[in-house]
């Protein structure tokens, strides 16, 4: 798991060849006017989703985790908590491997994610997003999957 601002993003781009294509994408596009949808970068081994939602309260939120991806989650306006863990014995209480998503019960430790900050998410890498940080507010933001 890395939690950072934007500005650092050259630090990981070493990581992996699509890791680097991913931020080299989100570096490179005016995504405060990119409408909300999916957008291939590089085929389906990376791509990008631009969402626009509402935060939720915690309790409506799911802890989740991937098998065939990392995300990067980066917030492109607006503010929102999210929770994270590290998965060790936890057993998922629902999975869909077609979706790529597994889900958890919910106990996992906030922090804040805003503007201009990303976190990415390895597979042992829990995370609770779209969790309001006081008010529920609008958030505008963009989810990297890269294919392992």
């Amino acid at each position: 798991m890395i939690i950072d601002k934007i500005e650092n993003s050259q630090l990981y781009a070493g990581v992996s060849e699509r890791i680097a294509k991913a931020f080299a994408y989100i570096n490179s596009t005016d995504l405060l006017n990119t409408e909300v949808g999916k957008y291939e970068i590089d085929g389906e081994n990376v791509f990008a989703l631009v969402q626009e939602y509402n935060t939720k309260n915690l309790e409506d939120c799911k802890l989740e985790s991937h098998f065939e991806h990392i995300d990067i989650q980066y917030v492109i306006s607006g503010t929102e908590n999210m929770g994270v863990s590290i998965l060790s014995k936890q057993i998922p209480h629902t999975v869909n491997n077609e979706k790529d998503v597994a889900f958890y019960k919910n106990d996992s430790t906030l922090f804040e994610l805003t503007e201009g900050m990303f976190a990415v998410f390895f597979p042992d890498d829990l995370h609770c997003p779209c969790i309001k940080n006081g008010e529920n507010s609008k958030v505008k933001k963009l989810v990297v999957k890269i294919r392992i």
